[in-house]
């Protein structure tokens, strides 16, 4: 079961365990620059406003209504992240325009060990991007669909779903409860805790495209594959409206522009470091790594598309510790 609450998908699996629910939230963020340096974690802005698209039947595209789910507004060339919130393990499969994020290839409903075509929550708190190489991820940028910048289009060469595709398996109820009863006997029973401060059929779909690079590892699937239930799964399509395309849907005025990268700088603001000395990281997909950023693409195409795109030598770095110390916190703006 899913549900929308307070702007964020919530994930239930009660017929297979009373604590099998895990929450997502889509984070508004800095778009780091595109300039091949590799920048530390950039904060939280705040959520996007998510909305159910059988809400706005007559004013969506009839695709969006075929594939139900949510929607959200971001600007062109805006950056997200995804916060996942939960004590059960989760196995989440992840896609933009049906390109697996992990892998870089095309959307299926087998799940995958070898290579591991998913994330697990919660040793994986975050997700900013495309795991481009070992330890490395390019961030997750909005572009309009039909120019070939999205990933969507660099791999398939169609313009055809844009948006994300979400996926979610629990954990089996034995696996848990043994897990959970051999934590309770080498650690402490705190509890864990993740925060951050914080239309018609013409209308333009957006997808997501491949931008600067970001210091950023997809953790290895610590568990035994046997313990996912795979027979248990909801799934959610998430679509992206470009701003105009927000308001003449749904009536509301979407959220301002965020800072640039370059004013947030500017403020002595932090940036975050993830120590996970712990955790071992899924090397890079070479069909990822290979795709052109949006920032070499518009150079080829002699296109402005990222406005300030100025290299940034950040300073006020701070480091979060993995989930094992009960104290994740990643700051944003105040």
């Amino acid at each position: 079961m899913i549900e929308l609450k307070r702007d964020e998908l919530v994930f239930s699996f009660p017929e297979v365990h009373p604590e099998a629910f895990m929450g997502i939230k889509f984070m508004r963020t800095l778009r780091i620059p595109d300039d091949e340096k590799v920048y530390p974690l950039p904060p939280g802005l705040g959520t996007f406003p998510l909305r159910h698209v059988d809400d706005f039947q007559n004013r969506v595209p009839s695709t969006w209504l075929e594939h139900g789910g949510v929607m959200l507004p971001m600007y062109q060339a805006e950056a997200l992240w995804l916060h996942f919130y939960t004590r059960y393990p989760f196995l989440i499969r992840i896609g933009t325009g049906k390109i697996n994020v992990v892998t870089g290839k095309p959307w299926t409903d087998c799940v995958s060990r070898d290579p591991q075509d998913y994330v697990v929550t919660p040793e994986q708190p975050w997700l900013d991007g495309y795991c481009v190489e070992k330890g490395e991820i390019r961030q997750f940028v909005a572009m309009p669909l039909g120019q070939g910048y999205t990933v969507e289009e660099q791999i398939t060469g169609k313009a055809e779903h844009g948006g994300l595709q979400i996926v979610a398996y629990p954990m089996k109820r034995e696996a848990y409860d043994a897990y959970e009863e051999r934590r309770r006997r080498d650690f402490s029973s705190a509890s864990y805790t993740v925060c951050e401060v914080c239309a018609s059929q013409s209308l333009p779909a957006m997808g997501m495209a491949p931008g600067g690079r970001m210091k950023q590892k997809i953790y290895d699937d610590p568990y035994n594959f046997e313990d996912w239930n795979l027979d248990h799964r909801s799934r959610c399509f998430v679509h992206i409206a470009n701003s105009t395309a927000w308001k003449a849907i749904t009536g509301e005025v979407p959220p301002t522009d965020p800072p640039t990268a370059a004013q947030y700088n500017k403020h002595g603001l932090p940036w975050f470091d993830y120590y996970d000395a712990d955790m071992k990281a899924l090397d890079g997909a070479r069909a990822l790594e290979d795709l052109k950023s949006v920032a070499r693409m518009s150079a080829e195409k002699r296109e402005t598309v990222l406005p300030e795109n100025v290299s940034l030598e950040t300073k006020n770095i701070i480091t979060l510790q993995s989930g094992n110390s009960k104290s994740l916190v990643r700051e944003g703006r105040f």
